[in-house]
């Protein structure tokens, strides 16, 4: 596994906490006429849905095309899209700055999380919504070493050397404040996305993502410690589905049919084993498949179980379904991007009410 495998937890919230990250050219244009062909639709519905013919459309991926969104390849080659009303769908890999890419029109939808969204949209005026969340959970996390730091609790941060990429201080320094803890207690040491300084004990912890480094450290053989933020009084969606709001007010019925078929490809996804297994071949083999070095299987299997069952799945999904937000979850939202330093009001960041509408006008996707 090389480096760049090992910097997914650090490029999500950066990529737009700052106006100096907002103000980065996006590199969606090299994505626009490669990633077509590994998207194989198997359905025999031979066009558009009658719900309506939407034509082509992009979707700017946060990251690299593994088995985070395994849900997304399963909507594509099963044809939920091309049911829903699209021609095809274009899956842009990141990881670039998925607000801009999506404000500037690159692309129709994108996948993101609420600070970075709320960033873009209080900084820098994005006219964007979140419509729909597929984590409902974030995988941020302080990863430790069981027999190294050993970080269970916030306090056990305090004494420590831990590893904060540059685009993610702000929302460390965030976790620090809800939790009461003096940033001076600890030492902060940059990290260049990589866990090698964590296993060869240069640092005592290191900011990542539940659903990625903590495997690959653990793959290595070390026993590892989580501190999840959404566990520890930070609690943010996270891969949530962004779009304008010009596409809202008037094409309210492409964005449900988009959403529609988001809910149909994961709840595939996260169907079990077999879901497991299906959504990561389909990462390993078609639509990650040149990915240098190669996606091995067995840990895209272990990352698929883990997001469905601690993060796409709760007890709200299960009574309300899956990408919808409750009034409570973007309530806990709004305070996390308060701690953050970003000030917005739930109105001018999430619009739940059209995964709603899907939900009520199709009751048979529930469960």
């Amino acid at each position: 596994m090389t480096l760049s495998f090992r910097r997914t937890a650090t490029m999500r919230v950066g990529a737009i906490l700052t106006i100096a990250a907002l103000a980065l050219t996006a590199c969606g244009s090299d994505s626009d006429g490669s990633e077509g062909s590994d998207s194989p639709s198997t359905s025999s519905s031979g066009g558009a849905a009658a719900g309506g013919d939407y034509g082509d459309i992009k979707v700017q991926l946060s990251w690299i095309k593994n088995s985070e969104f395994a849900g997304e390849f399963i909507a594509d080659s099963k044809g939920y899209y091309e049911d829903a009303g699209f021609s095809s769908v274009n899956l842009l890999a990141g990881p670039v700055a998925q607000e801009e890419i999506v404000a500037t029109g690159k692309a129709e939808f994108g996948l993101s999380n609420a600070v970075s969204t709320a960033a873009a949209v209080a900084n820098s005026g994005f006219p964007l919504k979140i419509v729909g969340a597929t984590y409902q959970k974030n995988p941020f996390s302080i990863l430790s070493l069981a027999d190294g730091g050993n970080i269970a609790t916030p306090q056990d941060l305090c004494g420590k050397k831990i590893g904060v990429q540059d685009p993610n201080l702000s929302l460390f320094n965030a976790f620090l404040k809800v939790n009461d803890i003096d940033p001076d207690c600890l030492t902060i040491v940059p990290n260049s996305f990589d866990i090698s300084p964590l296993e060869d004990g240069q640092i005592d912890g290191l900011v990542a993502y539940l659903t990625n480094e903590s495997l690959l450290v653990k793959g290595d053989g070390y026993d590892t410690v989580d501190l999840p933020f959404a566990d520890n009084n930070l609690p943010f969606v996270a891969e949530t589905v962004i779009t304008t709001d010009d596409m809202i007010a008037d094409h309210p019925d492409e964005v449900k049919a988009f959403l529609k078929a988001e809910i149909q490809g994961w709840t595939d996804a996260c169907n079990g084993d077999a879901g497991y297994k299906e959504g990561s071949e389909l990462a390993v083999n078609t639509y990650g498949k040149d990915i240098d070095p190669p996606l091995e299987l067995d840990k895209e299997i272990e990352q698929s179980k883990q997001q469905c069952e601690a993060l796409v799945k709760s007890d709200e999904t299960d009574a309300n379904g899956l990408f919808t937000m409750s009034d409570q979850m973007i309530a806990d939202n709004i305070a996390s991007i308060k701690a953050a330093g970003i000030d917005i009001s739930a109105e001018d960041l999430f619009d739940s009410s059209l995964v709603n509408e899907v939900y009520e006008e199709n009751p048979d996707l529930k469960g």
